[in-house]
């Protein structure tokens, strides 16, 4: 009761703010219900100062329920599928999360941004965007600032690669009588599946292809995906291991805290999901899940946004933005080379 009397507020502010950002995110999907649920947020935000009885369950929305949605996602995994995939994508997908993650780490440093910043921009670049970011910030407190800025700089190329990507597929001289090499690249190359899907499905109706380049490239998109549970676990890890050096834990190595529950909760429903779906189990019973996540990480960055500075944002946006750019970039380029490497294109 107690728990209900504290988190009430908050939770129905959000999902008040949730619900018209999920109908726009599906009118809109190139923007997507979780950016459009952020800058709502920031708006409030900047007439909201003072949160009151609300403050307690925006931060439970902002950090519980944002780590439900996780668990949901992997509701939407079919294991067999994402394997079978994962043979042919699998060396370029290894490539551009390395590549990703190895600039965010070397421009962090030169360019002196914050560590959980460009971890952020580095994982969401690489594995799937908004969900790596939501299944990330809480192994490596990270603040409703920094997953702010991370979710703006990986929506705002979302915006460019869906909108540049099919020409950019047709000038280097993908193939036109198949959606395989562009789906590929839409796949290890796009940060979000709504862009994903967008770039596509715009490449399938460019040569009337149905669905071939959707499906391929959600399909690698979903092996991209299996990848937040290694990388979330060697950053809980690290996180750990820091805490120790620095004394600032009693307990030291903790069980618990290197391996979140969050995300062995991810992985079992990724593995009831392909069991089921094994057995003959209709893989319509799920989309209900999937939905459920996709919509508490709506909820989940309407809290953030109530929770972010929009003017120290937009203040400190620059450096974020270059270090989007060159992941982008570097993704981009290593899939395109390692597709030609392997003569896929």
């Amino acid at each position: 009761m107690d728990f209900l009397k504290k988190n009430y507020m908050g939770v129905i502010v959000c999902f008040t703010i949730a619900v018209p950002s999920w109908l726009l995110g599906k009118r809109f999907p190139v923007v997507g219900g979780a950016v459009i649920a952020i800058i709502l947020g920031m708006i409030i935000a900047l007439f909201w100062n003072d949160k009151g009885k609300a403050a307690d369950g925006i931060k439970f929305t902002s950090k519980i329920i944002l780590q439900a949605a996780v668990v949901l996602l992997g509701f939407g995994m079919n294991l067999s599928v994402v394997l079978q995939t994962g043979k042919q994508s699998l060396p370029i997908i290894i490539c551009t999360i390395s590549t990703s993650l190895i600039l965010s780490w070397i421009l962090h440093k030169v360019m002196n941004i914050k560590g959980n910043t460009a971890t952020l921009i580095g994982v969401g670049s690489s594995i799937c965007g908004g969900s790596a970011i939501a299944a990330t910030a809480p192994v490596i407190d990270a603040d409703d600032d920094e997953v702010a800025q991370a979710i703006s700089v990986i929506f705002f190329f979302n915006v460019l690669a869906a909108l540049l990507f099919p020409s950019l597929g047709k000038l280097i001289g993908f193939d036109i009588t198949t959606g395989e090499a562009f789906g590929i690249f839409a796949g290890t190359a796009v940060n979000d599946t709504s862009s994903v899907t967008a770039a596509a499905s715009t490449w399938d109706s460019m040569w009337n292809l149905g669905s071939q380049t959707l499906d391929k490239a959600v399909t690698v998109k979903l092996t991209r995906t299996l990848a937040i549970i290694p990388i979330t676990l060697v950053l809980a890890y690290m996180r750990a291991k820091e805490a120790k050096k620095d004394g600032s834990t009693t307990n030291g190595f903790s069980f618990r805290r290197a391996f979140p529950m969050f995300i062995v909760f991810f992985v079992l429903a990724s593995i009831i999901t392909t069991l089921c779906l094994e057995m003959g189990v209709p893989s319509d019973i799920f989309i209900p899940l999937k939905e459920l996540s996709k919509f508490f990480i709506i909820m989940a960055m309407a809290a953030i946004g109530l929770n972010s500075n929009v003017i120290k944002l937009i203040k400190s946006g620059g450096k974020p933005i270059l270090l989007g750019g060159c992941c982008w970039g570097g993704i981009t380029v290593v899939s395109l080379v390692m597709q030609h490497v392997m003569g896929i294109w």
